[in-house]
Formats: structure tokens, C-alpha cells, sequence
């Protein structure tokens, strides 16, 4: 039965989610030692694609739509699909926690987004937020590590493009599915329809997809895509249908501070003023942004957590 609050066992699965999806950014870049990174997101989709059908199977839901319902679902897919390859490309040139605060940018591109496309008015508290979070970025990326290289930056550029498609995505399906399907359903089209544009790409752009192949690698893989891909968002699925999403969305700043906090102890990354100050304001701005009039997140259909 849906509950008002969040009790402490919600509590508990929310920051288990929390600390999951901060280590994987960490997890992200060990298997880059070992495989190629858009090869790896390309079997993380496969292998969660799977499962996910397994489970539609499994509760007796449809796997796919017919119609303009199915068109819709491959656009997110495709969107998924170039998001996931940005967001690894960029956990492979930069620093893992670095990307888990740029990629964070994403709920503010979704308010901005809202406001454009959805008719979901921006408040003085979600305007104090954006900038906020935008002062927050400009301090992440001006806060160079002492092993900071030009191609640094270049991985810090691909994570702000892979939270404006993640952004772009959340807005598509809000418009285009979140009233029409099952929140598994969505589940499905963004990992069956990214297949081939992670396949398309991997080919192009890799010329190598496996480098070294251990235990430990594939251990991370198997992270990757069964705990979080798979595990992870069926958990939050079944979250936003037990609690109000309101409270629930609030806790997603824990992810970037887990991110960061195992990019500094798992991958030994430095710690730099400006990524400690840019982890600050971003997950004020989280806060800010998702404590007022988040009406446009109403949906359970829709809130997922990003790894």
C-alpha cells in the first residue's frame, strides 16, 4: 500500500541505491583497464535487456507497443543509447568523479526543459538552484588535478553532453510515454532500442573492444549491468510506486557525493577545491530544484536514477 512518508526501510533501500549508483561510476572506469567503454555499455544493455524481458514475461506485461507508442519508445532509446555513449567515453578521459558531478547537470536541464516543453513554470527557488548548480559545474571544470590533461577536458565535455541527452530523455518520456505505458515498458525501450546505436558506434569509433579479460573485470561488468542496470531500477521502480516521489527525488544528491567519494578512494582520484566546492553547490541546487513544485516528476513512470 502507497505510503505518505518515507519510513526508515525506505530510507535504507533509497541509500543503498544512492551508494550503488556512486560506485559505479568507479566500476565504469576498472573495466575501462579491460574492455572498451562504449563496448561495455553496448553488453551492459544487452545483458539488462534480458533480464528486463524475463521480467515482462514474468509479471505477464507486453513487451512492446504497436503504433506511434513503439516509435516513441525507439527515439528514448536512441537518446539512452547516445547518452550512455557519451557518459562512458567520458568516465574513460576524465575522472570518475568528476563525471559524477557533471552528469548531474541533468535535473536542471530537465526543470529548464519542463519549463520549455511542458508548460512546468521555473520558480525563484528552481532559478536559485539552476544557478547554483551551473556555478557549481564552472567550479568542477576550473578545478584541474595536478595530472589534469587536455583530454581531461575533453571527457568533462562529454559528461555535460551526456546529461543534457539524459535531460532530453527524462522530457521525452514525460511528453510521449509516461501516460501511455508501464514504467517497465519504458525500462525496456531505452535499453533494447540503445543496442544498436552502442553496437553502430562501438564499431566506428573502437578500434580494440577487448583489451585485458579478468575475473575482476568482468565482476564489474556483472556489476554494471545486473545490480545497477537491471536490480537497481526495478528497486526504484518499485520505490516511487510505495512512497511519494517528491521525497524520494530530494535524495538523488547523494549520488554525486557517493560518486565522489569513491572516485577518491577507489580510483585514487585527487581532490581538488573545485570539485569539493562544485559537489557542494550542485547538490544544493538538486535539493532546491526537486523540494518545490515538482509536479513534472508526479510520475512514477518516469524518475529513474542514473549509474
Amino acid at each position: 500500500m502507497p505510503k505518505d512518508h518515507i519510513d526508515a526501510k525506505g530510507f535504507i533501500v533509497v541509500l543503498i541505491l544512492t551508494v550503488l549508483w556512486g560506485l559505479n561510476y568507479s566500476a565504469i572506469k576498472f573495466s575501462n583497464k579491460g574492455l572498451s567503454p562504449i563496448f561495455t555499455t553496448f553488453i551492459r544493455s544487452v545483458i539488462a535487456s534480458f533480464l528486463g524481458v524475463i521480467y515482462c514475461i514474468y509479471i505477464k506485461q507486453p513487451i512492446f507497443h504497436r503504433g506511434i507508442i513503439l516509435f516513441h519508445g525507439f527515439i528514448t532509446g536512441m537518446l539512452f543509447g547516445l547518452e550512455f555513449v557519451f557518459f562512458y567515453l567520458a568516465v574513460l578521459y576524465t575522472g570518475a568523479a568528476r563525471t559524477a558531478v557533471l552528469v548531474y547537470l541533468s535535473p536542471f536541464v530537465v526543470a529548464v526543459g519542463a519549463h520549455m516543453f511542458l508548460k512546468e513554470r521555473l520558480n525563484m527557488i528552481k532559478i536559485i538552484g539552476l544557478i547554483l548548480a551551473f556555478i557549481g559545474v564552472y567550479l568542477v571544470l576550473s578545478g584541474k588535478p595536478l595530472k589534469h590533461t587536455r583530454y581531461m577536458l575533453i571527457g568533462d565535455i562529454f559528461a555535460i553532453i551526456a546529461a543534457f541527452l539524459w535531460g532530453a530523455t527524462t522530457i521525452y518520456i514525460k511528453r510521449y510515454l509516461a501516460a501511455s505505458v508501464h514504467p517497465i515498458n519504458t525500462f525496456i525501450y531505452q535499453l533494447i532500442f540503445s543496442i544498436p546505436i552502442m553496437f553502430i558506434s562501438a564499431w566506428i569509433i573502437e578500434d580494440k573492444w577487448i583489451i585485458n579479460i579478468n575475473f575482476a573485470i568482468l565482476g564489474s561488468v556483472f556489476f554494471q549491468s545486473v545490480i545497477v542496470a537491471f536490480m537497481s531500477y526495478l528497486a526504484w521502480f518499485k520505490l516511487i510506486h510505495d512512497y511519494p516521489v517528491a521525497q524520494l527525488s530530494i535524495f538523488t544528491f547523494l549520488t554525486p557525493v557517493f560518486g565522489v567519494l569513491f572516485g577518491i578512494v577507489i580510483s585514487k582520484e585527487q581532490i581538488t577545491a573545485g570539485l569539493i566546492g562544485g559537489l557542494i553547490l550542485v547538490c544544493i541546487g538538486i535539493y532546491l530544484t526537486n523540494s518545490q513544485n515538482i509536479g513534472f516528476l508526479n510520475s512514477k513512470k518516469l524518475i529513474r536514477g542514473r549509474g
